[in-house]
């Protein structure tokens, strides 16, 4: 049988190469094109040396796309609807690696995101990218809102209490490359380097994400701090009704996750180390009787099971392969 063709639309940025690199290497799926702009003509391996993908990155080419294929848009946020929309329309399936199908309410995007939405139908269509909560629906999709980065460390660290969560606050810290290729004064080395910092507090454009997938009341604060990648959210969470003991979280969320291949769920508030360079997300979940609280935490690789990790895992499902394929 044929393997799935997969197109990798935006493949010269962090989450872009690294998922071109993670289709190139797949058993069961087979790249199409790797796109970019400015670096057009050049290999993915002068562009992400790390990788070493030989395959030429070139421009986009809607024509040489057939209906059927598999299409991974990797564009910022405000530029990815309209060629997802277009691609839709062509008869592929997509998953938007960008932000630009996350939230359901179309009038949010103007405040949130700063753009007027070109398709409100499709959004409503779009289902979100997290196999946790929407596996079955991910399978059937049309397109697939891969989640941002820090909601998917948040939310997985929650999820198992998503239906007694009251208010949550969201204490999360990133590495640099969460921030995109593109550079900027508050990424350059100087200023990131023996420094810990928050940035966009009280409007971050992934709260209204992590609250729509929580069903709660959410403040969100994010930090940069100095590495790589990695990234560590500590959720306060107070409960509607009583607070479980310690042996009931526990049992909750080794029960919730037993069949979510890509969700450890640990006895100790995990490190980013433990997760570096995989799909792999660890969560653990503390009682706190003394502030009537679950203090949670969620760690993930932000290029991996913050990005290009969850959209391989999401592009499996809708190719109707294993969910881990090309992911050990």
């Amino acid at each position: 049988m044929t393997p799935p063709t997969v197109h990798v639309l935006g493949a010269a940025g962090f989450a872009g190469a690294q998922l071109a690199a993670l289709v190139d290497a797949h058993p069961g799926l087979a790249l199409g094109q790797i796109t970019a702009r400015a670096d057009a003509g050049r290999r993915l391996r002068d562009v992400a040396p790390r990788y070493r993908v030989e395959r030429q990155l070139t421009s986009l080419d809607l024509d040489a796309m057939a209906a059927g294929d598999l299409a991974a848009v990797c564009y910022p946020h405000a530029e990815a609807a309209a060629l997802v929309s277009e691609l839709a329309d062509r008869g592929l399936r997509v998953v938007d690696v960008s932000a630009d199908h996350r939230l359901r309410d179309a009038s949010a995007y103007p405040v949130v995101y700063g753009f007027e939405h070109p398709r409100p139908d499709l959004l409503s269509e779009a289902v979100y990218g997290l196999p946790e909560r929407y596996r079955d629906r991910i399978r059937e999709a049309t397109v697939v809102a891969n989640p941002g980065c820090y909601p998917e460390a948040s939310i997985l660290a929650l999820l198992p209490l998503r239906e007694r969560l009251a208010d949550v606050v969201v204490d999360a810290k990133s590495g640099v490359s969460g921030a995109g290729r593109t550079p900027s004064e508050g990424v350059h080395f100087s200023t990131v380097t023996e420094n810990l910092s928050p940035y966009k507090v009280l409007r971050h454009r992934h709260q209204p994400e992590i609250a729509q997938e929580l069903g709660a009341t959410v403040a969100f604060v994010p930090h940069l701090v100095p590495l790589d990648r990695g990234l560590l959210a500590t959720c306060y969470a107070t409960l509607s009704g009583p607070l479980p003991d310690q042996d009931e979280l526990d049992h909750l969320y080794r029960d919730f996750y037993a069949d979510h291949p890509f969700v450890e769920v640990v006895d100790e508030p995990p490190g980013m180390r433990a997760v570096q360079h995989t799909n792999l997300a660890q969560v653990a979940a503390l009682a706190d009787p003394a502030g009537g609280r679950v203090i949670a935490f969620g760690v993930i690789d932000n290029l991996m099971k913050g990005a290009a990790g969850q959209a391989v895992q999401n592009l499996n499902l809708l190719a109707g392969l294993d969910e881990t394929a090309g992911l050990a």
